[in-house]
């Protein structure tokens, strides 16, 4: 497993060679792995819903940026009303380089840049096109099979009605909401403390977290913790605290392991929260740690066993919260609330120019969506 990225540099296909056939004749099956790469921000399917991205489906011979019921950046509703429609060729091109085909898209991945994966993953999302190959055809059954009589597939539909929720009322002022049930509070009732309270049955290894990464992570954070684009960065840092801008990293700045499991656990990844299972994220948390120096053979094994000896390199320069001592609170006194200072306020600088939220090409609503 190497720590560090490669140098080789990848050249990107002209659109001379994206007419080719070559981009028809991809491996629907091999396709489906390939998407998997995507599939924290879209989703294809029966049911398919938008995610951080616009579902997929029928994305074949549709105008770009015209997916019922997305919010496109506006470069990509201009693409569409300039006339660009999804095919083999505009969409291999989109896949090899989004930002490069469409300036301002809100496409946060880096994109393909094997021509095989691109061939396959549009194999693959051919299948969810009207008109495209929808599936693999039905094997031949031989001439001389005997018919079968298939039984009734169709499922029993009960005529009992559901039972009704039993829930508690609200007993606030205004009587609005309810009483949240123990279910409810126990699904997110998932915090861990830097002791190890809280934490779930399970193991990873290093190894087992370094494809699930590549898979699930590394399209935002970089193949190696070192970000993508404006994405945060997870590795290194290490000495830069004192520094103007210093990185501020799992192995420079966090304080505690338990922060970087349940965050991860919690909200990741983008768009698809909570998909991981418990090993997925020790596995992962054990990768980070890898990729951090903290650990280093790809066989160690984290769990909520080992888990709280684990320290990350910056827990020392963390204090105790000690603002009960502070003058307003140790006397009693209401803090200050109004003319703080001497002169109005004044604005020193804005997040914008400090170069600290992702790239939205001026339209503030865009965050860090996918096209």
């Amino acid at each position: 497993m190497l720590k560090f990225p490669k140098s080789a540099a990848v050249a990107v296909l002209g659109l001379t060679l994206l007419s080719t056939p070559s981009w028809a004749e991809g491996d629907a099956v091999a396709g489906e792995k390939v998407f998997k790469k995507c599939s924290a921000c879209h989703a294809v399917g029966d049911g398919a819903k938008h995610k951080v991205g616009p579902e997929l489906n029928n994305t074949f011979g549709r105008i770009a940026g015209t997916a019922e019921g997305y919010k496109y950046s506006n470069p990509m509703i201009a693409a569409g009303e300039g006339g660009l429609v999804w095919d083999d060729a505009t969409l291999a091109e989109y896949l090899a380089n989004p930002k490069g085909m469409i300036k301002g898209t809100k496409m946060a991945f880096a994109g393909l840049k094997k021509d095989d994966e691109i061939a396959n993953v549009l194999a693959y999302l051919k299948t969810f096109s009207q008109g495209e190959a929808a599936s693999a055809p039905a094997a031949e059954e031989p001439a001389d099979a005997a018919p079968v009589e298939a039984a009734d597939s169709t499922p029993a539909v009960s005529t009992e009605p559901a039972p009704a929720m039993v829930v508690e009322a609200s007993k606030g002022a205004f009587g609005l909401g309810r009483v949240a049930m123990p279910e409810e509070i126990a699904a997110w009732d998932i915090d861990i403390r830097p002791d190890g309270m809280g934490l779930p049955e399970g193991k990873g290894t290093v190894a087992e977290g370094d494809p699930i990464f590549a898979e699930k992570c590394a399209v935002c954070h970089g193949d190696f913790g070192e970000g993508a684009g404006r994405w945060p960065v997870l590795a290194g840092g290490q000495d830069t605290l004192t520094r103007e801008r210093p990185e501020k990293t799992i192995g420079s700045y966090w304080p505690y392991l338990s922060t970087v499991f349940d965050y991860v656990r919690r909200a990741m990844p983008f768009g698809d929260a909570r998909s991981l299972s418990d090993d997925d994220v020790y596995a992962l948390t054990a990768y980070l740690l890898y990729l951090n120096d903290v650990v280093t053979e790809e066989d160690f094994e984290l769990s909520n066993e080992n888990f709280s000896s684990i320290r990350l390199p910056n827990e020392e320069n963390f204090i105790a919260d000690d603002r009960l001592s502070e003058p307003h609170y140790a006397k009693g006194v209401e803090p200050c609330m109004s003319e703080c200072k001497p002169g109005p306020v004044e604005i020193t600088a804005r997040a914008q120019i400090l170069d600290v939220t992702p790239d939205g090409e001026g339209d503030e609503s865009t965050g860090g969506g996918i096209d």
